[in-house]
């Protein structure tokens, strides 16, 4: 069982089944505050067994394909929009049924399982890493590391090389081959759930390396600084460069620069980064090329390319430039549906569980979006982007023609579902992006979307690909705004729990909503994966 890391750490919204309204928007787009807007004086609704909504669902007319709105720099007729809420079942106009169904509730969140969510494996790993390399520094100047002592260099590249590995698209994609096809035909459900856990937290790995990286680095310029006498002057400059350099694209990962100043981070982090590569190059061939036991520059090339720092900086820079290789503009169809909601739409075909980055130019402002697809022999695949900041108000607001994209995608936690049997993955707003192709795409999969209003918000080619593509018996589709409240989601996810016969539970939702759902789920025992802010 997993969650995630969230990176508000301070701020906890309420405990399971307490649906105040958020005070901190940040984590919600305009799609996702409307869940909270239309019903934030409405009671949270207790969800109907199963039997009643599997009752309604099949006997309700069957949906007519809706038309799929043209492109325009407008808003689409809302009359065009499919029905994609189930109605109330009669039963629910009952005040006693429904104070009985409010009455059962689920178990609190003790300590111990609010300590579990919070000690998850992403910080397990970087607890891990950085205690591993925090010893080998202590060791180190303490004489008790040889190898420290005669491949300083090789710690700092081999740390900060595992750390690009760890957020590179094509290792990760290469990860999750593995894990699919070597563990999902014989693999017990705990194994899987592990293998699951690790690929979404990588980013632990990822963060203690860079962070263990910089400390190897800070204590190398420290001796070389304390042996300055025997050192070049050059070596000792481009050192203490590349340290700054690298410090800073670290400082600027931390998590309240990434949440609070995206830009900042993303333009410090990339090119501050990629400066501090270049430095890095010539730190190490600066380094090799002096030899301070005679005190002059040597010219040999073997002996540089017989060393590890070498090696190490050449896979580092060739992961860093892989993915801007696969760097393209693309032309994009933007259907309008509602001023909350863009669907961007692209040309093929695509696995489910993939995210893609976006921008308007090619190297700045880098958005992640999880990607809706039917398939991969499908034509297209589509993108929900939710108005939150300056980039995607700008999309609705001034729609592009065409978008910069690596055509390498990132693989989401939802692309390891193809490991499960049979699954739930449950979302609320703008999250049907990233939920959306999983259930499509297997029909082994539950869709529960928690949202409001959704027929206007997201328009008739989210209602077309939901329609098309999952039976109504393996959906709910809850309009909190039309039924009055939010659903008791812990209480709705263990009924189809149970009915369904899920192994796993996947989650997107804004940070309240996630919270909730992983309290919820761990008290009840339920294998379930929260949504991460760590991209």
């Amino acid at each position: 069982m997993s969650s995630s890391w969230s990176k508000d750490d301070g701020t906890k919204k309420g405990g399971i089944g307490n649906q105040t309204p958020p005070t901190d928007n940040r984590a919600y787009d305009d799609a996702e505050k409307g869940i909270y807007d239309n019903s934030s004086s409405l009671p949270v609704i207790a969800s109907p067994p199963l039997a009643h909504m599997r009752s309604y669902v099949s006997t309700s007319p069957s949906l007519s394909p809706a038309p799929v709105s043209p492109v325009h720099e407008g808003l689409s007729p809302f009359t065009s929009v499919q029905a994609l809420s189930l109605t109330w079942p009669s039963t629910w106009k009952n005040p006693r049924f429904s104070r009985t169904l409010t009455a059962m509730r689920h178990p609190a969140a003790n300590r111990w399982v609010l300590f579990c969510l919070w000690f998850n494996t992403y910080r397990k790993f970087f607890t891990f890493v950085t205690s591993l390399n925090l010893t080998g520094i202590i060791l180190a100047a303490c004489g008790k590391f040889p190898y420290a002592e005669n491949h300083m260099g090789a710690l700092v590249l081999g740390n900060l090389l595992t750390a690009v590995l760890m957020r590179n698209e094509l290792f990760l994609r290469f990860l999750y081959v593995i894990a699919i096809y070597g563990l999902r035909s014989w693999a017990p459900v705990w194994l899987k759930l592990a293998a699951t856990s690790v690929l979404q937290h990588v980013g632990g790995i990822h963060s203690g390396c860079a962070l263990s990286g910089a400390g190897w680095l800070v204590y190398k310029i420290v001796d070389i600084v304390r042996y300055r006498a025997i050192q070049h002057p050059a070596v000792m400059a481009t050192g203490i460069v590349t340290n700054v350099l690298v410090i800073i694209s670290v400082l600027s990962a931390f998590p309240w620069v990434r949440n609070t100043h995206h830009n900042v981070f993303e333009r410090h982090h990339r090119f501050i980064g990629w400066l501090g590569l270049a430095t890095t190059w010539v730190f190490v061939i600066t380094g090799n090329a002096y030899d301070i036991k005679v005190g002059e520059w040597r010219a040999d090339a073997h002996s540089l390319i017989s060393v590890q720092e070498f090696w190490f900086a050449v896979f580092m820079t060739i992961f860093v430039l892989i993915p801007w290789f696969t760097l393209r503009e693309v032309p994009v169809e933007v259907e309008i549906p509602s001023p909350k909601v863009a669907v961007l739409k692209f040309q093929r075909g695509m696995q489910q569980g993939l995210l893609g980055r976006i921008s308007r130019t090619s190297i700045m402002e880098y958005h992640a979006f999880g990607i809706i697809s039917e398939g991969r022999n499908s034509g297209c695949h589509y993108m929900i982007c939710g108005v939150q900041g300056d980039f995607t108000r700008e999309i609705v607001n001034n729609p592009p023609k065409t978008v910069w994209t690596r055509e390498l995608k990132f693989a989401g936690v939802g692309h390891a579902s193809a490991m499960f049997k049979r699954g739930i993955r449950i979302c609320t707003g703008t999250g049907i992006g990233a939920a959306l192709s999983t259930c499509i795409q297997s029909p082994n999969w539950f869709l529960i979307w928690i949202g409001s209003d959704q027929e206007k918000t997201f328009g008739p080619t989210i209602s077309r690909l939901i329609h098309d593509n999952i039976e109504p018996e393996r959906m709910i589709l809850w309009d909190s705004k039309k039924r009055g409240g939010r659903p008791d989601s812990v209480k709705m996810l263990k009924e189809v729990w149970d009915s369904f016969g899920a192994e796993v539970i996947f989650i997107t939702s804004n940070m309240q909503g996630n919270d909730e759902m992983m309290q919820g789920c761990t008290a009840l025992g339920l294998h379930a994966f929260g949504t991460l802010w760590d991209f």
